[in-house]
Parts: structure tokens; C-alpha cells; sequence
């Protein structure tokens, strides 16, 4: 039981982690496309 527990913590951190990296990417991408936009 332990390790089911153990295994669904470690999926919840993964989708936290795609989840935080593809927000921060698109983030970047608004800002980088704001930047050229705006000389």
C-alpha cells in the first residue's frame, strides 16, 4: 500500500512539475512575443 501511495504522490509532483513548466514557457513566449512587439 505504501508504494501505490508512494507512486501516486510522485505522478502528482510530475503533473504538478509539466504543469508549473509548460505555464512558465508559455509566460516566456507572451513576454518574448510583447517584447517584439513593442520596440
Amino acid at each position: 500500500m505504501a508504494g501505490g501511495k508512494r507512486g501516486t504522490l510522485w505522478r502528482r509532483i510530475g503533473w504538478f512539475i509539466a504543469i508549473w513548466a509548460l505555464s512558465v514557457a508559455a509566460l516566456g513566449v507572451v513576454a518574448y512575443g510583447i517584447r517584439l512587439a513593442i520596440p
